[in-house]
């Protein structure tokens, strides 16, 4: 044997071994070049008031959070969370004391309402979801949906559902924070902007309105009042309520549909299939909203305000019925259109069981699911078509949960348990491989699913 052909075997054996170590290690190597939102999770634990900071990628590889905590134990032993009173986190031994102290004060605020789930990975992931609502809130009520660049807001129509979530665990004062943020916000027309800073001023981006804000933002305080009734004493609610009921309620036209506007696709009506009408996802908000506030007036003994809107309901609801309904329930109502996830919104729990929503929703759930599992939200998505989205994958979860179909809920939620980041924390997408494409923890999704797995241990309202 030659010695060049020594060396042209030493070099094959040494690619060979070089292959295979990537192929065993290239999954656990952390990436340097990673995007700035791909923290796999926020750093808590006890900091007042609910301080949050997000772990960087690289200090991620083989951590873990403590078990009901924020506490993060990285991969050397230590412990990095933020100190009761402090804003930043710190690292130290896990023997240090403090470390106890933030889990005290953790899971202390979990055993103060509930954390739904009967298995423990459904468990797990709900108590994370609750503690990352907790570490999104600020301590105005300020609920943004993420912590990074354009996440890092607040969305009246996501605030509604962690107003919700956290109602339907026990866990009312924050949820009436958030309550009193968005009253404190609100025009007096009625209306929310599409988004706010931390400190309640409006994003002036050019967004226009959000017309399904209203709506979510009424059913979110009728379904704290059903949750936690002493919410009904709170000096904005009544006011609140008021105003964006008349608002949504005056906005109805001479055919019962109030007008074209974004909704949480957050794209011009003229985009849509019919830009003359709003879509499902406007609508279906807008009658849980109207339905909702009604509620609320009858509860408060308000006669004309529950007639009032009672009549608004009633009328959108018989244009659904016309519009909608004949062509199976589409994003827009017209013949062929495209299904879209907004039509759990006339599902339960927004709405009373109804067989032929509940068979748009299994068509649009065939339609909208990918092949690695999870959704699209709509058939006519313009974004990235190999990359599911968590929110509307957890709409449909809840849905079947709430309608009964307790089988077909686990499964949505079996996916997204096992498609959280390395810290078990739910991101906003997941790419075609399996791995989390977008900011996480996202508050929607957080949200949405805690709210399913709620309706699976038990029964949630409907307005």
């Amino acid at each position: 044997m030659t010695s060049a052909t020594t060396r042209t075997i030493r070099r094959v054996v040494a690619l060979l071994v070089i292959a295979a170590l990537a192929a065993t290690c290239g999954a656990t190597i952390p990436d340097r070049n990673l995007p700035e939102w791909s923290s796999p999770g926020l750093v808590g634990g006890g900091g007042w008031p609910f301080a949050s900071e997000p772990l960087d990628p690289l200090d991620a590889y083989g951590a873990t959070y403590l078990p009901d905590s924020s506490v993060v134990l990285l991969r050397d032993g230590r412990a990095r969370f933020i100190p009761f009173g402090a804003e930043d986190p710190v690292t130290v031994l896990r023997e240090d004391p403090r470390v106890d102290v933030a889990l005290r004060t953790d899971r202390s605020w979990l055993r103060a309402g509930k954390v739904p789930g009967t298995l423990p990975v459904h468990r797990n992931m709900a108590a994370r979801a609750l503690l990352d609502l907790r570490l999104l809130t600020r301590p105005s009520g300020a609920s943004i949906a993420s912590w990074y660049g354009a996440w890092r807001f607040v969305w009246p129509r996501d605030s509604a559902f962690a107003i919700a979530a956290l109602a339907a665990t026990g866990h009312a004062p924050e949820a009436r924070r958030i309550l009193r943020f968005l009253a404190r916000v609100q025009d007096q027309d009625g209306m929310w902007a599409a988004r706010y800073e931390t400190d309640g001023s409006a994003v002036t981006d050019g967004r226009r309105f959000q017309l399904d804000s209203l709506g979510w933002v009424l059913w979110a305080g009728w379904f704290l009042t059903v949750h936690d009734p002493g919410t009904r004493n709170i000096p904005e609610l009544w006011p609140m309520v008021r105003r964006a009921a008349d608002r949504l309620s005056a906005t109805l036209g001479a055919d019962g549909l109030p007008p074209p506007s974004s909704d949480y696709w957050e794209r011009s009506p003229q985009a849509e299939e019919d830009p003359r009408r709003p879509t499902l996802g406007v609508v279906g908000a807008v009658l849980a909203g109207l339905r909702g506030a009604t509620a609320i007036a009858r509860t408060r003994g308000a006669t004309e305000e529950t007639h009032r809107w009672r009549m608004a309901a009633d009328r959108l609801s018989a244009a659904i019925s016309r519009q909608f309904a004949p062509y199976g329930y589409p994003r827009s109502p017209i013949k062929g259109g495209a299904m879209d996830a907004a039509v759990t919104f006339l599902a339960p729990p927004f709405a009373a069981y109804d067989p032929a929503v509940d068979t748009a929703v299994h068509t649009a759930a065939a339609k909208l699911r990918l092949p690695g599992g999870g959704v699209l939200p709509g058939e006519r998505w313009a974004g990235n078509r190999e990359v599911a989205w968590t929110p509307e994958t957890a709409m449909f979860a809840l849905t079947a949960a709430a309608s009964g179909q307790r089988a077909e809920a686990a499964d949505w939620l079996d996916w997204l348990a096992g498609h959280r980041t390395t810290l078990g924390v739910l991101p906003e997408k997941v790419d075609q491989y399996g791995r989390p494409a977008a900011v996480a923890p996202l508050g929607w999704t957080a949200s949405l699913v805690v709210l399913a797995l709620e309706a699976l241990d038990g029964r949630l309202p409907i307005p």
